[in-house]
């Protein structure tokens, strides 16, 4: 066992001195291209962090939008059945059920009303997500590119 690893210490110091001797040494150009490589990726990633920023606000103000619009469409759909059963209670004796079926198909409108705008609402929201998820798939493209460029650019300075 002590001859075996012996023998991967020593060919790792064998493979890591044969490393050292093939990199180049840098040059003035590499190292401005490098310098100017690394500042690219970096503007680029804050760029992006930037964008993914937005589209998260974007995306919050868009549900908290959407939670007020949903709990103002179920309060008016509250009131409207509440007039509904109130008149429908303060009806004649005589005029009961047809007071009562009155009143069940207001609270019925009612709700069918509040649940379109709650469709909207949602509607709405999602629209916003999609266009989130969007331009952060943008911007992570956009710093791929920037990373690419970048190491296309050092390797053309080492070439020189």
């Amino acid at each position: 066992m002590n001859k075996l690893l012996a023998t991967l210490i020593s060919g790792l110091f064998v493979s890591s001195a044969a490393l050292a001797q093939t990199t180049a040494p840098a040059t003035p150009a590499v190292a401005k291209a490098e310098a100017k490589a690394d500042k690219d990726v970096a503007k680029a990633k804050a760029d992006e962090s930037k964008t993914a920023a937005k589209a998260d606000e974007k995306v919050s103000k868009a549900d908290a939008k959407a939670a007020e619009k949903k709990a103002e469409a179920k309060a008016d759909a509250d009131e409207s059945k509440h007039k509904a059963m109130h008149k429908a209670a303060k009806a004649d004796p005589e005029d009961k059920l047809k007071a009562d079926a009155k009143a069940d198909k207001k609270m019925a409108k009612a709700d069918a009303k509040a649940e379109k705008k709650m469709v909207k609402a949602d509607e709405k929201t999602d629209k916003v997500k999609a266009d989130a998820k969007a331009d952060k798939a943008e911007a992570k493209a956009e710093t791929k590119e920037a990373k690419a460029k970048a190491a296309a650019d050092v390797k053309a300075s080492t070439t020189k």
